[in-house]
C-alpha cells in the first residue's frame, strides 16, 4: 500500500504524558478524600476522555454522575498547571517525524484531550513539525472509536482514508482505524499491550518509532 498520510494519536503515541496525567488525577482524587493511583493503573484509564478517566479511577461506590463530573473539573483544572512539567516525545519519535516530512507525508494529529488542550500541546511540544488538523474532543463530533473525526481529517485533505496509516495505542484507536477504513498499527510503546491492540484490529504492531517507516 502507498500510503499519503499518517494519522496520529497523541498521548501515548506522540507524547509520554502518562506522569502529568497522572499526578493531576491524585491531586483530584486527594482533594476529594480519595486514594490515588500508580502510573501503570493510570495507563489503563487514560485514552476516552477526561470523563471516563475520572470515572475509571474513582472508587466503585463513588460513581455517581455529580462526583464523576466534579473530579473531571479539579483534574482539568490541575492539568492546565503541570502539562507540560514531565511529557515529552518518546524517544525516536522527533527522528520519525523528521523523515516523514522528508518524504512529503502528510501528518495529522486525532485526540480524545479536549480540543484546545490537543492544539496547545502540540503547539507546545511539536512546533517543529507540521501537523494538519490537529483535532481534539469537541463537543460537535462524537469521540474515539467513533469514526467520524477520523473521516472528516480524510475529507479535508482531500486523501481517501485507505491511504492514511493510522497510528495509535489503545483499543479506542485501533477501533477508530478500522470504523474510518484506515490502516491500523499500533504502538508498544505507549500505554496498552500487544493483546488490546491486536483483539481491536491492530493490522500490524511496531515496538519502536523507526519501525513505522518499514510500512511505507
Amino acid at each position: 500500500m502507498d500510503f499519503e498520510a499518517v494519522l496520529f494519536d497523541l498521548d501515548g503515541t506522540l507524547l509520554d504524558t502518562i506522569a502529568d496525567l497522572t499526578d493531576s488525577m491524585n491531586i483530584a482524587l486527594k482533594r476529594f478524600g480519595f486514594p490515588g493511583h500508580d502510573v501503570n493503573a493510570c495507563k489503563m484509564f487514560v485514552g476516552d476522555g477526561v470523563e471516563m478517566f475520572a470515572l475509571r479511577a474513582l472508587p466503585e461506590n463513588s460513581r455517581d454522575q455529580d462526583m464523576v463530573e466534579k473530579c473531571a473539573l479539579l483534574m482539568r483544572q490541575e492539568y492546565r498547571k503541570r502539562w507540560a512539567r514531565k511529557t515529552r516525545p518518546y524517544e525516536g519519535v522527533p527522528e520519525l517525524l523528521d523523515e516523514l516530512t522528508c518524504r512529503n507525508l502528510k501528518m495529522a494529529i486525532l485526540s480524545n484531550k479536549p480540543d484546545d488542550a490537543a492544539k496547545e500541546m502540540v503547539a507546545e511540544l511539536l512546533a517543529k513539525w507540521r501537523f494538519h488538523p490537529v483535532t481534539g474532543a469537541q463537543r460537535s463530533m462524537p469521540k474515539k472509536p467513533d469514526p467520524t473525526s477520523a473521516i472528516e481529517i480524510s475529507r479535508q485533505l482531500r486523501i481517501s482514508p485507505e491511504r492514511f496509516l493510522y497510528l495509535g495505542d489503545t483499543s479506542t484507536d485501533m477501533r477508530t482505524a478500522r470504523g474510518a477504513g484506515m490502516f491500523a498499527v499500533g504502538v508498544l510503546w505507549g500505554f496498552r499491550s500487544a493483546e488490546e491492540l491486536e483483539d481491536a484490529g491492530a493490522e500490524v504492531l511496531v515496538k519502536h518509532p523507526p519501525d513505522v517507516l518499514e510500512l511505507l
